[in-house]
């Protein structure tokens, strides 16, 4: 008589053994991604494939994930899966650091071996940035006369990627940079060369920046420039000749700037002495004189002969 309890006992539990093989299964297709690397700031999505391979339908309650560098995507839950029904769990990837992260999702559902989780790893790195330098570091024009101008080379150069200039500036109206077409891009480790000018507009020493407006990460680009401006130094020409005849009245003094002329008169009235100073000249160039003699009827002889002046360069 109390043998039948122990085989009631004993059917029952061969009938429960296996309810669990029949019941939901939530499986996952695969249950882990790597993302690799991903530059920092970008977003990369992904997906995994949910399946119900259990016998009855499946009901996923409730989603939730474990690292704040990784998001799920739209999956609104409750979800219910029927036998051999699979779906799509989207998540994405957006590294804000530099360095390795890792991340759980979790769901929830009326598998009898709920939760499940799913890994999710990643690498965020940040790329070299485009860089512009700018050489030599200090353009010196040194001494320029106020009101002329004096023109230097700097060099730009990309550094890591291409960088595009799309502008210019200078802190100063004494400093310019010329021939610059804008915008333009300078490939990854080439160089171009620019021209930079100094026109005073005082005597004195300025300095002041010019820069380069670009993608660089270093934008603008910024290179110091110096000069000292010096006043204009005035020139003249004394010029002095023989009295010739004797019976001149007066002289007339002629000026050209091309050796045999033609002359220009640059006297307004008959210089009465045998010296004349000129003193409209210009620094750098080069005049050719001649004189004339008058006598008292106003008769002009033929001219000296040439004498030639230089005018240094300021």
């Amino acid at each position: 008589m109390r043998a039948f309890p122990l085989f009631a006992v004993a059917l029952l539990l061969c009938w429960l053994a296996p309810v669990s093989s029949w019941a939901q299964k939530l499986e996952c297709k695969p249950c882990a991604h790597g993302f690799g690397e991903v530059q920092v700031g970008q977003s990369v999505a992904a997906s995994i494939q949910l399946s119900n391979t259990g016998t009855r339908t499946l009901k996923i309650t409730s989603r939730s994930e474990q690292g704040g560098e990784f998001s799920l995507g739209s999956f609104p839950v409750p979800v219910k899966l029927k036998p051999g029904e699979s779906v799509e769990l989207p998540f994405t990837f957006k590294p804000t650091a530099k360095g390795y992260s890792h991340g759980i999702i979790t769901l929830v559902s009326n598998d009898p071996k709920s939760p499940l989780n799913l890994s999710v790893r990643g690498f965020g790195f940040i790329p070299n940035s485009p860089e512009l330098g700018v050489t030599p570091a200090t353009l010196n024009f040194g001494n320029v006369t106020v009101a002329s101008t004096a023109s230097l080379q700097a060099t730009l150069t990309a550094a890591n990627a291409a960088v595009t200039i799309s502008s210019d500036r200078s802190a100063s109206s004494e400093f310019a940079i010329v021939g610059l077409k804008l915008p333009v891009t300078i490939p990854a480790g080439k160089s171009l060369a620019v021209t930079i000018q100094f026109t005073p507009n005082a005597s004195g020493t300025a300095s002041s920046k010019v820069g380069f407006i670009s993608n660089a990460a270093n934008s603008p680009t910024v290179e110091a420039v110096t000069g000292t401006g010096v006043a204009q130094t005035a020139y003249s020409v004394n010029l002095s000749w023989d009295s010739g005849s004797g019976n001149a009245v007066g002289y007339n003094v002629y000026r050209g700037t091309v050796q045999t002329g033609p002359f220009q008169k640059i006297n307004s009235t008959l210089d009465a002495s045998t010296n004349y100073t000129d003193s409209t000249v210009v620094s750098g160039a080069t005049y050719y004189y001649v004189t004339t003699e008058v006598n008292a009827q106003g008769q002009e002889s033929s001219y000296s002969n040439e004498v030639e002046a230089a005018i240094p360069n300021s």
